[in-house]
């Protein structure tokens, strides 16, 4: 099983999240793949991933994109599962402050209020240093406009790392990572 997690003001809608599922779906694994929208409250957001990890049968495989990736290693950490971090965010109570306030999501229009009582939340979802890294697969490409691909590198050290010249928040070559991604979690 995969449980897809999104980024900051972004939705199960998202390219990477979408190219998966199709992907997925087209292999005969779609009752493999789950995405809901995650609240901008991180302690309900967690509280919903959570959810959806005890309903499945086998440990799950994370794959985190931006926030996401924030929320997978704290999740691969306490439920010692495997993750893939895509672009993750490092220390997104910090890097997400400077959203605090009026915010829209990008792909469902719906605005929100994003506060400091959220950071809050961030910060006690850290993980100041990830044990067991061969359970971690860090995908960042050097061209992300949003975060420093440099501090995942050195965050998920001795972790398996695809770090690509170029591309974008996005990463932007994620549809030739599908296969592998499935083969990580168990389901090639």
């Amino acid at each position: 099983m995969i449980l897809y997690l999104h980024g900051f003001r972004s939705a199960p809608a998202s390219i990477k999240a979408t190219r998966l599922r199709e992907h997925m779906a087209e292999r005969g694994l779609a009752e493999h793949f789950w995405c809901g929208q995650l609240p901008i409250a991180p302690q309900a957001a967690i509280d919903l991933i959570e959810a959806q990890i005890a309903r499945c049968g086998t440990p799950p495989t994370l794959v985190g994109s931006s926030l996401g990736g924030y929320y997978a290693t704290w999740l691969a950490e306490k439920h010692d599962l495997r993750a893939i971090m895509v672009n993750p965010g490092v220390l997104s109570y910090i890097s997400l402050a400077p959203y605090v306030g009026r915010q829209s999501n990008l792909y469902t229009g719906e605005v929100f209020d994003f506060t400091e009582q959220h950071i809050a939340e961030l910060k006690a979802l850290e993980v100041a240093q990830i044990t067991r890294p061969e359970r971690y697969w860090l995908m960042v490409e050097t061209g992300d406009e949003i975060l420093d691909y440099r501090h995942a590198v050195a965050k998920y050290a001795g972790a398996r790392q695809t770090v690509l010249d170029g591309g974008d928040h996005g990463f932007s070559r994620w549809g030739d990572y599908l296969d592998e991604i499935l083969a990580f979690a168990e389901l090639a």
